[in-house]
């Protein structure tokens, strides 16, 4: 049986190989704990310390302004929590987000609130887009943070960071993007985005899973919420993952050589699949902005059916989610699209297609084919109740 086309990966990639080699000789070779003093735990250091310049580099960044995490989620609780732990006693008690951040933002806020913190949440476009004037219009004198996403991980609308630090850091907050989704895609750069953190996810540029970084500009005040020893700059104490951090690093290395051929390389590859599914499938709706969002992400509704039902009937064939892979089998509408006001049978039949590296012409031949047959043969009935 021929595998489904795999057309998600805004949920995770594949490990690239350079990854996988530049990998293995720390899973049976050079096994040291990189806190000993001895030369396996040199080794292990020095392998730590040369990742840390790689993704340092990604991000135009220097080598102490990157904390190594277990994952983004991990990264962004650091973020808003550790910000919040530090600022909370000079009476910093108010955050600012956006209403189609990713749960591991979603969350940590929602626990500030309940304890007392005040958080306002901006308003999206129809687009998903978020206004810099409204979260300027947000931040008052006791806000501490405004964390609003680099790229959403479902439409893939790229927001304005730079021009909403520009508006907001003379107002004494501090800013943080999620750019989980962004490295090999767009362009990430700290000082170009003007943020204070900025976080990144292993699994979504090649590396493995359970490997993420913080960006934290030097001098940002921020506390630890994890307690141990002093790893990571004290900010995250544990024995070091040395072989995924050095996986990260080549990650890393590979995103910023092949960024420039892989960008026009992945929108082509979109902008076919989406124009062979318009073809095919009238009234189909492109969710998210038509131009600033992710040069890999397609998010599309299709008419009368239940997005769910469409993976289904096309599940041979290709491997796709109707949202984030964090809200897989919930069987809810997306909060996304429900945020750009999307009325429920558009929510209800969207669809989040994704390219990367390794996805071929022939593949999205093949992927369009399957989607558009599968979407003619789903029962009257069927659309009309997803509807």
């Amino acid at each position: 049986m021929v595998a489904p086309v795999y057309l998600d990966y805004n949920a995770t990639t594949p490990v690239a190989p350079e990854v996988a080699d530049a990998i293995e000789p720390f899973l049976r070779e050079h096994y040291g704990n990189a806190s000993s003093a001895h030369p396996y735990g040199r080794r292990a250091a020095e392998a730590v310390a040369a990742a840390r310049a790689e993704v340092a580099a990604l991000v135009g960044a220097t080598d102490g302004e990157i904390v190594f995490t277990g994952c983004a989620t991990e990264a962004n609780n650091l973020a808003v929590c550790g910000v919040a732990r530090a600022l909370a006693p000079a009476g910093k008690r108010h955050l600012v987000i956006s209403s189609v951040e990713h749960p591991a933002v979603q969350a940590p806020a929602a626990h500030l609130h309940e304890t007392g913190w005040q958080v306002s949440v901006v308003a999206v476009d129809g687009y998903g887009r978020v206004d810099p004037e409204a979260v300027a219009a947000a931040v008052r004198a006791d806000t501490a943070l405004v964390s609003i996403m680099h790229a959403n991980n479902e439409i893939g609308t790229i927001q304005p960071i730079a021009e909403i630090a520009r508006r907001v850091r003379p107002r004494g907050a501090l800013v943080h993007t999620d750019a989980a989704q962004s490295p090999g895609k767009i362009p990430v750069r700290v000082d170009a985005l003007d943020v204070d953190l900025l976080t990144l996810a292993g699994h979504k540029f090649y590396a493995t899973k359970g490997v993420g970084a913080l960006y934290v500009r030097r001098g940002t005040p921020i506390a630890p919420v994890l307690f141990g020893a002093g790893q990571e700059h004290g900010l995250r104490p544990g024995t070091e993952n040395v072989p995924a951090i050095v996986g990260l690093g080549a990650a890393a290395r590979l995103a910023a050589e092949r960024i420039a051929e892989a960008v026009p390389r992945m929108q082509r590859l979109r902008d076919r699949l989406h124009a062979l599914l318009e073809g095919g499938v009238p009234g189909l709706r492109l969710n998210g902005h038509p131009l600033d969002r992710l040069p890999n992400t397609l998010n599309v509704s299709f008419p009368d059916v239940a997005g769910e039902a469409l993976l289904a009937a096309a599940g041979t064939e290709v491997a796709a989610s109707v949202g984030s892979a964090c809200h897989a089998g919930s069987h809810a509408p997306s909060g996304v699209l429900a945020a750009l006001g999307a009325d429920l049978a558009r929510a209800v039949g969207a669809v989040r297609l994704s390219v990367g590296a390794y996805t071929t012409d022939a593949e999205i031949e093949r992927a369009a084919q399957a989607l558009v047959a599968a979407w003619q043969r789903l029962p009257r009935a069927e659309r009309r109740s997803a509807a």
